[in-house]
């Protein structure tokens, strides 16, 4: 072999080896598996030059038609809007949190995300080691870090519209029973029973005003003591049943799944193919679940709140401390029909909805609330103006004391 063939030959083979380089390099580097792995990849050179904005997803992850697929909106939204690079990490169990987000803060990111409270103590260490970076959590809580965005919301706010929206349902049904199942007896749930109290009260005063009838009604709640048992939340719900509740909204977790069987199950052996009885969602768009029998759900936005933390790094407003959002910043909201769509959709491109059920859905859930007539949403409309103007100001029980003093106020009757 020739000098001059044996140099094409080394010249070629080093190309390769520096293409393939290259090609690890930008797959993370070889060796060891990776617990979690982006669902979207970017260089660091990337995403140095054009920012990027890093989602860590809980356990779950898309296509989940909650808290992530919320989280993926806002932070897609805002990365379009602002011109950044979306990297998204799954957290396939809680052991990736705090990988994940090392990851993401040695990247040079915008913003890092962390979507649910139980990232909490992986925030508060990574932001510890990282204290350059900007994070944001939600539904978390990291105090005394000036680089931790903490975002909360106004549950007892889009609590109130649910619960004049069961009341002047169930009014409109001639029966005059509703109850609430939530999860643990922990302080942030005492803003979604309280809060569904106030909007229950704030309908028959609603009734009286406008119908000049004087209407009472009683307001069964239970805690269940779990997030994640439907068995306990079925029973719950059955219960109320039996005393004649017609509307039940759920703030219990994966617990409310069984409430939500409960009641179509009771509405189905009642030869019904939409309720009553109905049930109430809480935190995503739960109306496809059992629908015609879901009125609608509570909705945290988290996509809102995801979109305002990348807007306030962006515009260099970034700072740490606590963000509370309610029905006048758009953190929390009555489903729609808008809504559903969306969800159906993230679900149809997640594989988890086909796109022919999702138009059943649609088409079931439409005909249900055409069923309730114009009024109501009309009502409930009216109460969030006015809790918005500040003419209406719902409770917010912050100690137990408060809790049952509001609970005897409020009328309220403990179920089971």
């Amino acid at each position: 072999m020739n000098a001059k063939l044996l140099g094409i030959i080394i010249a070629v083979v080093v190309v390769i080896i520096a293409v393939a380089a290259v090609y690890m390099a930008q797959r993370g580097g070889g060796g060891g598996a990776s617990t979690s792995q982006p669902a979207q990849q970017t260089s660091s050179a990337q995403s140095a030059s054009k920012g990027a904005v890093y989602v860590i997803y809980d356990i779950g992850g898309r296509g989940d038609l909650s808290f992530n697929d919320m989280a993926y909106l806002g932070a897609s939204r805002a990365a379009r809007d602002f011109g950044l690079q979306l990297v998204e990490l799954q957290s396939k169990t809680q052991d990736d949190y705090l990988p994940n987000l090392r990851l993401a803060a040695r990247s040079n990111p915008t913003l890092v995300v962390a979507v649910g409270f139980l990232m909490t103590d992986a925030v508060a260490e990574a932001s510890k080691e990282y204290p350059n970076v900007r994070f944001a959590i939600i539904d978390g809580y990291v105090p005394n870090r000036t680089n931790v965005l903490s975002i909360q919301f106004k549950e007892n706010e889009g609590s109130a519209l649910v619960g004049a929206l069961a009341a002047l349902t169930a009014y409109y049904f001639n029966c005059t029973k509703v109850g609430i199942v939530l999860g643990m007896d922990i302080p942030v749930l005492w803003k979604f029973e309280i809060g569904y109290a106030y909007g229950v009260r704030w309908a028959q005063r609603y009734i009286a005003e406008h119908f000049g009838k004087n209407v009472t009604f009683t307001i069964y709640y239970v805690y269940t003591g779990s997030f994640n048992d439907p068995a306990k939340g079925k029973q719950a719900a059955q219960a109320m049943l039996a005393q004649g509740v017609c509307v039940i909204y759920q703030a219990a977790g994966a617990t409310g799944l069984g409430v939500f069987d409960a009641v179509a199950e009771a509405g189905q052996a009642a030869g019904r193919t939409m309720g009553p009885p109905f049930a109430i969602g809480v935190d995503a768009d739960q109306d496809y679940i059992k629908p015609g029998f879901i009125l609608a759900s509570m909705m945290k936005r988290v996509d809102v709140a995801v979109y305002k933390a990348v807007q306030m790094a962006v515009s260099g407003n970034f700072s740490g401390g606590l963000m509370l959002l309610g029905l006048k910043e758009g953190g929390v909201s009555v489903s729609t029909l808008d809504d559903l769509n969306q969800f159906l959709q993230l679900g149809i491109q997640a594989g988890a909805v086909k796109a022919s059920d999702a138009q059943q859905i649609i088409q079931k859930v439409k005909q249900m609330r055409d069923s309730i007539p114009q009024w109501i949403w009309q009502a409930v409309d009216q109460l969030k103006q006015d809790i918005i103007s500040g003419k209406v100001q719902v409770p917010l029980p912050t100690t137990r004391d408060q809790l049952l003093q509001y609970r005897q106020q409020l009328g309220l009757v403990g179920s089971g």
